[in-house]
Formats: C-alpha cells, structure tokens, sequence
C-alpha cells in the first residue's frame, strides 16, 4: 500500500488506521506547503488535490474517512468495525457526525483565520462556527459520560477519526468545558500506535 500524506492533516487519520492494523505501507510525503499537491502528477491520482490517497492495487481511494472504512473491513479480524449491524450503525453515525457536526465549523475556522487571503477572511464567519462547534461538541460530551470509546467496550474505527477531530479543536482552544473529551482524546493518543498529533506533526515538517 501507499499513503500520499501530510504530516499534520487528515491523512493522520489514515496513517493511526494502518499502524494500529500493523499493515506495511509506504508513505509518499505530497508537501502542501510547496505546492505538491497542484503538480500535474499528482492530480492525476487526485484530481481534487487533497491528501490523504490510498493506493492499493488498483485501487485507488481519497477522503480520509472512506479509507479508513475500506480499511477497516478489508482486516475485519481486527474488530476495527463491528459486526453487529446495530453497533456498527453507531460507528457510522459517530464517523458521519464527526465529518459534518464537528469538522466543518473546525475547517471553516481555520479557512478565515489561516488559509484565506486575508482581505477574504471574515470574522464574522470565525465567531459563527466556534458557536457552532460547541453546541454540536456538546452533544459528545454528554455522550462520552462514563464511556472508555465512542461505540461499545473496544477501540472502532470511529475512535481514531474522532480523537484526531477534537485534537484539531484542542488546537483552536475550542474543547474547554469538556473534560470527558479531553480524557478521551488523552487515552486515544497514548495507544502504543497512535500517530504524532498535530502540533507534533507540524513541527516535524519545520524542522
């Protein structure tokens, strides 16, 4: 397998799947900040530009999540995606959750904040998402009470989505007043195999 990656994006994401699946991969490093990501070689394996990509074989797979549940069923001896149809219903409903409820308003932060041009940032837009972001962190706050994981008694696939999320949040400073999230993310990155975690990350790729 190859893992076009970035070290602080979402490709953290499929990067925490494979080592915790113990698989062999390679990883092919596309440096957004130079521009990689644009090169006409790599838009043919992602015409949207954007990292992570999964190749395997002849398959050829983007969008962090997707990978993540192809992975996921591909070693279904892992346990990574439960098999009971309730329990994996949950999974998807927390992965799908955490990709709309809690990741657009991170993304639409850090865009006005970060990415954009600075005459196209709105602040306006800042302050509406952080809003936002918390109301729908909320609702995972009061559902991590008491629980070790997102779904059921063992690790999911979800786990690695979500920890990798509010990690994201914890870097906007958007998670104070939810200690049961904060243990949580803190118990998903001690695992033997969890992956750098953003700020890590991203001083790795300046040094």
């Amino acid at each position: 397998m190859q893992l076009y990656e970035f070290a602080p994006t979402r490709s953290i994401r499929v990067r925490w799947m494979l080592q915790e699946l113990g698989v062999d991969f390679e990883s092919i490093t596309v440096n957004l900040g130079a521009g990689e990501h644009r090169r006409p070689e790599f838009l043919k394996i992602n015409p949207a530009g954007r990292v992570p990509v999964l190749v395997d074989d002849d398959l050829v797979l983007t969008e962090s999540v997707a990978i993540v549940l192809y992975l996921a069923e591909k070693y279904p001896h892992k346990g990574l995606l439960p098999s009971d149809i309730k329990q994996r219903s949950q999974v998807y409903r927390w992965l799908l959750f955490t990709a709309t409820e809690l990741e657009q308003p991170l993304w639409r932060i850090t865009r006005h904040t970060a990415l954009y041009p600075e005459h196209l940032r709105l602040t306006a837009e800042v302050s509406l998402s952080r809003q936002d972001f918390k109301d729908m962190v909320a609702v995972m706050e009061d559902h991590m009470q008491g629980c070790q994981f997102t779904v059921g008694d063992t690790v999911t696939v979800a786990d690695f989505v979500c920890a990798y999320t509010l990690d994201w949040a914890n870097e906007l400073q958007l998670l104070d007043g939810c200690p049961q999230l904060l243990q949580y993310m803190e118990r998903m990155y001690a695992r033997p195999n969890a992956p750098l975690r953003i700020a890590a990350a991203i001083a790795s790729i300046n040094t």
